[in-house]
């Protein structure tokens, strides 16, 4: 089978284009990109001083104006980078980031787009840069900085992905954005991706108030636009409308509904005296060898609990079909089945960066933590998941002519 190739394709083609054949090419590339960052945040920094936005000369308010650009030779981390300082008419623009006679800048790149990604509100950032590198910058100025990961962040929604996903992770998790001047509870909807090569992926991030089957067939309408043909198995949190959706987007799906999820929800108003013997036969169930003694497990479970905790054991009964696809497939398999840690682990990377906000400020506002948490994530998911080999050797034998060799 031939190995993946990794990376954004359009960032491929653009070093294909770029001929980038050695370490060499990579340094120079990454110093080219580094000068485009701080190029676009003085460009934002000058936008911040006029007041208004580029050939948007309805809103000028201002007798000054754009005058070109002067060049400037920096040494930073990667090297010595050449960059285009914008100038106005009036001579009056200093800039901040980068000072007249500053001619380094190793210590600030990145500095801001990190302490935001950090959940870091734009108060704080004006606050921290003013402490560190001593100049005043507005949390106006911020913002606009970081607006410029929007376009970056709206071509990552939208970029091509993968026509076969051997596992796909769907969960949910809710915060506390501000909209038209009050506080409202959204969901942040989070689908992880592993390819037919063992690679994971973030495919999509969307922030809604709304679910059900209609919003979910959007979601998978939008990744099969995307380039995506088959997903072999979904997990899922017992997401509202998820199964009806995904069985007219992609009837040949296999749905598990995440245990770990499942045991919290039904052990949530249990005793605590009661939890441990719970839990111990719960365990019996779903590390059952086959469906058949699950059963037998669920009905010892029903007839010992029913009676005190109804509802816990109601909820097995109903979402049964979808708990028990796993036992169709050897341990491996089940495993990543039937739980969530990947997507858990990331999105305990976003309740890091929000769990001390009140509210974040504005949804985009929000997609821009959470992109920046899923670029951080995603730099540890270098390799393929351990034992993939026998794990595709086996999805191979479920799934026959689904599991396509790549090119």
């Amino acid at each position: 089978m031939a190995r993946k190739e990794r990376g954004n394709p359009a960032l491929k083609a653009l070093i294909k284009e770029r001929g980038i054949k050695d370490l060499q090419g990579i340094h120079d590339f990454v110093k080219e990109l580094t000068g485009s960052l701080i190029e676009e945040i003085l460009d934002g920094e000058l936008e911040n001083e006029l007041g208004y936005s580029k050939w948007d000369y309805r809103n000028k308010a201002t007798e000054n104006s754009r005058n070109g650009y002067s060049e400037k030779t920096l040494k930073s981390s990667q090297g010595e980078i050449t960059v285009e300082i914008p100038r106005d008419r009036n001579g009056e623009f200093e800039p901040q980031l980068i000072k007249k006679y500053d001619t380094d800048v190793s210590e600030i790149e990145d500095k801001i787009l990190f302490l935001y990604s950090q959940g870091i509100s734009t108060r704080d950032i004006q606050k921290t840069i003013n402490e560190i590198y001593g100049f005043e910058i507005d949390d106006t100025k911020v913002s606009r900085i970081t607006d410029k990961i929007l376009p970056v962040l709206h071509e990552w929604q939208e970029r091509p992905l993968e026509s076969v996903y051997a596992f796909v992770l769907f969960d949910a998790l809710h915060v506390k954005i501000r909209e038209n001047g009050s506080v409202v509870k959204k969901a942040v909807y989070i689908a992880l991706g592993t390819d037919v090569d063992g690679y994971r992926d973030v495919l999509g991030i969307w922030v809604d108030a709304t679910e059900g089957a209609k919003y979910w067939l959007n979601v998978f309408n939008g990744l099969k636009a995307r380039g995506v043909e088959d997903i072999l198995i979904a997990s899922i949190d017992g997401l509202k409308g998820f199964v009806e959706a995904i069985e007219v987007a992609f009837p040949r799906t296999e749905v598990q509904h995440c245990i770990i999820h499942q045991i919290r929800s039904s052990t949530r108003y249990v005793n605590y005296k009661d939890l441990r013997p719970i839990s111990a036969d719960l365990k019996l169930i779903y590390q059952a060898p086959t469906e058949k003694d699950a059963l037998v497990h669920l009905e010892e479970f029903e007839n010992k609990w029913k009676s005190k905790y109804p509802q816990s054991v109601k909820s097995w009964r109903v979402c049964w079909d979808e708990l028990s696809t796993m036992f169709k497939y050897p341990p491996l398999i089940r495993k990543l089945m039937y739980t969530t840690n990947a997507i858990e682990n990331f999105n305990r990377q976003i309740r890091k960066v929000t769990k001390t906000k009140g509210a974040l400020v504005s949804e985009d506002a929000a997609m821009k933590i959470f992109y920046l948490t899923a670029m951080k994530v995603m730099e540890t998911w270098k390799a393929p998941l351990p034992g993939w080999g026998e794990i595709l050797g086996n999805l191979r034998i479920f799934f026959e002519d689904r599991v396509r060799e790549k090119n």
